[in-house]
């Protein structure tokens, strides 16, 4: 009989990814069947998912007890937590340790958390409002302290947000306006869509890499380099500029202006993974991640009607 794998945020981009993965893997679609969870089972991506036989269940994410039916039977978890939802690290936390609990509470015995790492704790101090890293890293470390057996999957920084940042300037071309050294700076850059790929690898890596990190990332690029690869592809004048750090808080709103430029401040040092080379990490995929340049060529005609 297959084993039950219950994936948390099904028809968001990294719990889409995984069920896409688990689906489309010859060996693990005959291992799992799928347990989606999703916020509204009536939406047509969450019908499309039922129509090719996944379970689809709804979720309350507030406590152990009310989480507890969605991972009931589950022999493995794929958690993914919004910290954008709520804009709360309080409210992130307190939900990925309600699944935690309920994981450990119904014996489930391999969790795969989407997680980050501790940025105040890794910039001694320096960085203290970058709450959607040191959520997700309040999160891992209570896993580790309960005792799940888990496996942590860090996703990079996203190539889909630069639809938004990467904009349409004066003279007909493309800018990207960043407060940090476009040569220093350091990304790495990552297609959630991917996640999939990366959650398989923990899986079938499990539990040889339990306890341990795959970082997430095709590989790092400077800015001046990812928007140098952007312009190579769309045929279009692309540049670089740095910002002052106030100018740029005027561009975002005021609840999240110091979160998101202190995220940027961390590309520059002490880095997004602090580091962490990328090497092992993409040894153990058996499909290669989709590079910058590949994802601008797939979502060429969205740039250029921008």
């Amino acid at each position: 009989m297959s084993k039950l794998i219950t994936v948390f945020g099904a028809t968001g981009q990294q719990g889409g990814s995984v069920v896409e993965a688990i689906l489309a893997d010859p060996a693990l679609s005959k291992e799992f069947r799928i347990r989606a969870v999703t916020r509204d089972t009536s939406k047509p991506n969450a019908k499309a998912l039922a129509a090719r036989g996944v379970e689809l269940v709804t979720a309350d994410m507030s406590t152990p007890e009310s989480v507890a039916p969605a991972v009931r039977g589950a022999h493995t978890v794929f958690l993914v937590t919004n910290f954008w939802e709520s804009v709360s690290a309080a409210v992130e936390a307190a939900q990925g340790k309600a699944v935690a609990d309920a994981a450990k509470a119904e014996g489930v015995q391999h969790l795969v958390f989407s997680s980050l790492l501790n940025i105040r704790e890794l910039s001694g101090g320096r960085l203290t409002h970058v709450s959607h890293f040191d959520a997700k890293a309040d999160v891992e470390q209570y896993i580790r302290d309960i005792g799940v057996p888990a496996t942590f999957v860090l996703a990079g920084l996203y190539m889909s947000n630069f639809f938004d940042v990467i904009r349409r300037s004066e003279d007909g071309g493309y800018l990207l306006a960043w407060p940090v050294d476009g040569d220093k700076a350091q990304m790495p850059v990552y297609d959630p869509l991917d996640t999939g790929k990366y959650v398989k690898a923990a899986i079938k890596n499990f539990p040889e890499w339990k306890g341990r990190r795959i970082y997430g990332g095709a590989n790092y690029m400077t800015p001046k380099e990812l928007v140098k690869q952007f312009s190579d592809v769309l045929g279009k004048p692309a540049t670089y500029q740095q910002i002052p750090q106030d100018v740029f808080k005027t561009f975002l709103p005021d609840m999240i202006a110091q979160e998101m430029l202190e995220n940027l401040l961390l590309l520059e040092g002490p880095g997004y993974y602090g580091g962490q080379d990328l090497a092992e990490s993409l040894a153990l995929l058996d499909e290669k991640p989709t590079t910058w340049s590949e994802y601008v060529e797939k979502n060429k005609e969205k740039y250029l009607s921008k």
